[in-house]
């Protein structure tokens, strides 16, 4: 009996019938997360409910020698839930229970398949929401956006979702059960709660979030302006920050990501416009209100062409499925696309933006851009069609907008993380000290390297080895990386 067959009949002992997947047909539902360019048909999916049946379906890969990969709801975009061709997919999709909701202390607890905006929904009744918005909130999970370290557009003023989380209950890769952090925010010891945070599922699984919620604010101001270019819709932004004021979010659409919006969700923008700037401002009535008009007088130096005021909440939740829905709303124009989440510094929006567009260029491909404008992270959605053979040059494209972004001073990476898509850039921002440090992290949790093997870190198997006799990667024979 082979390894997976005996794991399949020990945890169908634990799991039950169905909690197994083992069908063929249906274990290619778990073949790739929101990043559809790779694709790997995993040998069992295992649907546990609870921490304890998560601790002992990691316990049994542990002894089995078989690598695992946790998914939430398949969000992610860029290959960090890819699965491992011989190993298993733990899917959290069944832990969906709201545990505690704790309104005098602002804090609830919830399981990792809790979807992000259900967390808000939750606690309204209590005047509370959870901050933290990427643009797929109504389906990403909480489990997701803790490995991950998700953002989304209020991420500018509220920071991310390590900024929001004050405990995880945690299943180590042998199978044991730990909670990192505490009840309140800062802890005594190292801050082994904020390293599991965006460690994308390499170092454990999370199985229970104790989240922080805020209070709603007492104002909120949006509005949409079209600008004749890019440039001077960055260049407002700059003034906006540059004035001492720090908007709720600031979001930048241009023409080609406002053109798939509208033919998705018809939220009412510009078609004609070459660029739309979102700029939502909260927090107490009065001073929201002056900084608002501030805010608009800017726009107009700048050249706008049109602002349109939200005029209550209706609106304003139109404005914003205009900007939520452009990725997905992309599939309209483009049957395949990349989408990489560099950042630059915000003074050099503007030459990011021109060289991208020229790289796009050269390539032959088209490049939609949206982006968190507030903090420089850029969401540039490179275009292709595999049909005419287009894979290939789309995918250095992505990966060179990638690395321009270090190259400018800026990130690989601001919240989607770095999976399998942008692992071999790694040593483009990291020196060798600094990926063997963080190996170095990892093999202390996962010295078997079965946790979401092949993610975050090069390997030569994933960065270029070529077939034939082995031939060491060359970070590899520097004792950066090792063969697992």
């Amino acid at each position: 009996m082979t390894a997976i067959a005996d794991l399949r009949e020990t945890l169908t002992t634990v799991l039950g019938p169905a909690g197994v997947i083992s069908d063929p047909v249906e274990l290619r539902t778990y073949e790739c997360d929101g990043l559809a360019g790779y694709r790997v048909v995993p040998s069992l999916v295992l649907l546990p409910t609870t921490t304890a049946e998560v601790a002992a379906v990691v316990r049994a890969c542990h002894r089995a020698k078989v690598p695992f990969v946790a998914r939430g709801a398949g969000t992610g975009l860029s290959g960090g839930a890819l699965p491992v061709a011989e190993g298993v997919v733990i899917s959290l999709q069944r832990m969906r229970a709201l545990v505690e909701v704790d309104p005098a202390n602002h804090r609830a607890v919830v399981q990792p398949g809790v979807t992000n905006l259900a967390i808000s929904r939750a606690v309204a009744a209590y005047d509370l929401y959870y901050a933290p918005d990427p643009s797929s909130q109504q389906v990403c999970t909480i489990g997701g956006n803790v490995a991950e370290n998700s953002g989304g557009a209020h991420c500018l003023k509220y920071g991310f979702t390590t900024n929001h989380v004050l405990a995880l209950e945690t299943v180590l890769p042998d199978g044991s059960v730990v909670w990192l952090g505490g009840p309140s925010p800062e802890v005594a010891g190292p801050d082994l709660r904020g390293l599991m945070v965006g460690s994308e599922g390499t170092l454990g699984i999370v199985t229970g979030v104790v989240v922080r919620l805020l209070r709603k604010p007492e104002a909120v101001h949006t509005l949409l302006a079209d600008f004749p270019s890019i440039e001077q819709a960055g260049n407002t932004v700059t003034d906006i920050i540059g004035a001492g004021i720090v908007p709720a979010a600031m979001e930048i659409m241009d023409q080609l990501a406002i053109e798939a919006s509208e033919a998705a969700v018809g939220a009412g923008y510009t078609l004609e416009t070459p660029a739309a700037l979102v700029i939502e401002l909260d927090g107490p009535a009065d001073e929201c209100g002056e900084l608002f008009g501030a805010v608009q007088e800017l726009c107009h130096r700048n050249g706008t062409t049109k602002i349109r005021v939200a005029a209550d909440d209706a609106e304003r939740a139109r404005i914003w499925t205009g900007r939520k829905a452009a990725f997905a709303a992309v599939g309209r124009i483009s049957p395949q696309y990349f989408v990489q989440d560099g950042v630059v510094p915000r003074t050099r929006l503007a030459e990011a933006l021109g060289t991208i567009g020229a790289m796009g260029a050269e390539a032959g491909l088209r490049v939609a851009n949206v982006f968190h404008a507030g903090d420089g992270n850029l969401h540039p959605l490179v275009l292709y069609d595999e049909a005419r053979g287009e894979h290939e040059r789309a995918e250095k494209l992505s990966k060179a907008i990638a690395e321009l972004c270090v190259d400018l001073g800026g990130s690989l990476s601001g919240e989607h993380g770095i999976g399998t898509d942008k692992a071999c850039s790694m040593p483009v921002m990291f020196g060798e000290d600094d990926l063997a440090t963080m190996g170095r992290v990892r093999r202390a949790f996962d010295p078997d390297g079965l946790c979401n093997p092949g993610k975050v870190l090069p390997t030569p198997r994933l960065c270029g080895e070529k077939p034939g006799p082995y031939r060491p990667h060359p970070l590899e024979a520097d004792g950066v990386i090792e063969r697992l």
